[in-house]
């Protein structure tokens, strides 16, 4: 793409970017490492001098905002009507999150049925409900978690679709507190499967723990299937064995290394 000269007016353009880092609480390095250019090439921009198109797009991609009028205020021109933060029509992810489409990634949007282990339960299965939607706004899948027994804990997150991976990444970001969750793509059963790293009070301690989990597509989930599970409970063969067909298939690993004296 050509890079742009400097006209005699961005102003229209470098508030549209400003104001949208702020609604996305976003610095200049955060911006930087989320277009996947150097933080001077940010600086530059929000600077008014020149940058590539490319540049330009991919700011767009991640900032939300529309690449076409963007560039046309860029270079100048008068731009009528509100700028929208919607990127190219809502449908593009922004880059970092992998630039994947609404289009390419419609079957992930819908109810699933979660299994993990509890972690400080023994033979005890956690089940509870998660909601995956597409979201416009910021373009990407959101993902929800519901009913959960520990409701206060229920994340809200986006979803990272690298390209060429057949694993997929729901991330959840609160006040620097991230937990990650990496699972293969949808199958034709509807099934996703990996492990979960985040954090686990213990005691006075909160530690980082890793476990398997299972999201299994369903269009109809009823309130005895989901909280705690434990060996009584109807539900609990069946969701021990899927937990046990993560690992034992090869979706996750989970590797304990000892150490002994040299």
């Amino acid at each position: 793409m050509p890079e742009h000269s400097a006209p005699s007016d961005r102003d229209g353009a470098l508030a549209m970017i400003r104001t949208a880092m702020v609604e996305k609480k976003m610095t200049q390095a955060v911006l930087a490492e989320a277009s996947d250019c150097h933080e001077k090439t940010i600086q530059n921009l929000l600077g008014g001098r020149s940058v590539r198109d490319q540049t330009l797009f991919d700011v767009c991609m991640v900032l939300g905002l529309d690449f076409n009028h963007l560039k046309d205020a860029w270079a100048g021109h008068t731009v009528s009507g509100p700028m929208e933060l919607k990127g190219e029509g809502g449908m593009v992810a922004p880059v970092y999150m992998g630039a994947y489409t609404r289009a390419a990634t419609d079957h992930f949007i819908g109810t699933f049925l979660t299994l993990r282990p509890a972690f400080s339960k023994r033979d005890t299965i956690i089940a509870y409900r998660t909601n995956i939607v597409w979201d416009a706004e910021w373009p990407s899948l959101l993902f929800e978690e519901h009913e959960r027994p520990d409701a206060k804990y229920q994340h809200r997150g986006r979803i990272y679709v690298p390209s060429s991976s057949m694993f997929i990444h729901l991330v959840s970001l609160t006040k620097g507190a991230m937990r990650m969750v990496i699972v293969s793509q949808i199958d034709q059963a509807g099934y996703m499967r990996g492990i979960i790293t985040t954090l686990h009070r213990k005691g006075a301690m909160i530690v980082p723990v890793s476990a398997p989990i299972v999201y299994a597509q369903t269009k109809d989930l009823k309130e005895d299937q989901l909280g705690e599970i434990g060996p009584s409970h109807p539900c609990y063969l069946p969701y021990r064995a899927q937990l046990d067909e993560t690992i034992n298939d090869g979706y996750a690993r989970l590797v304990e290394t000892i150490l002994t004296e040299p």
